[in-house]
């Protein structure tokens, strides 16, 4: 739950746009997830940015904001999947390095850095809910949180989740 600061109550934009620019890494890690050439990322962004102001009327205050967002987000997104999907290729290089550069050269790091990437692309061939899922998941959101963003059961969540680490495990 957000509490917006009295000079932006009066002000929907002011509030929106302070909240937004708090909250900003949830449109990036969406927009990541869920496109992989940069145009693409850049024009999912604006639409996540573009929903979520017009759903803004509707958001309840009562409730958290980053769930709110990431539900609108993610909605977004997998709509976007769904619109583009046969233009968008699978197998397509993942994330730009340099937004994602780890530091160090030692072997460890390399094999870090290795293992990284192997699971960036295990989650760019995964279904849209499942992508979610676990963009979610690595986030360390809250399993309740997740089955709500989601609109699924939290059974249905840690049920996903299990499975999911299974097919990570033989995939990797």
């Amino acid at each position: 739950m957000h509490t917006i600061a009295s000079n932006t109550k009066d002000d929907p934009r002011k509030a929106f746009g302070t909240l937004l620019q708090q909250h900003r890494g949830i449109v990036f890690k969406v927009a990541n997830s869920y496109a992989w050439q940069a145009d693409d990322r850049d024009d999912l962004a604006q639409e996540i940015a573009t929903q979520l102001w017009h759903a803004w009327p509707r958001y309840d205050p009562a409730r958290s904001f980053s769930t709110w967002m990431y539900r609108v987000a993610l909605n977004v997104a997998i709509s976007h999947v769904r619109e583009h999907s046969m233009r968008l290729r699978h197998d397509a290089v993942p994330l730009d390095a340099d937004l994602h550069e780890i530091t160090g050269t030692d072997t460890s790091d390399h094999e870090h850095r290795h293992h990284l990437l192997l699971l960036q692309r295990f989650i760019q061939q995964q279904a849209p809910l499942d992508r979610a899922l676990l963009l979610l998941y690595l986030d360390e959101r809250p399993q309740r949180e997740i089955a709500d963003i989601l609109g699924i059961s939290e059974s249905n969540v840690s049920t996903k989740i299990g499975r999911l680490k299974q097919r990570i495990q033989q995939t990797l």
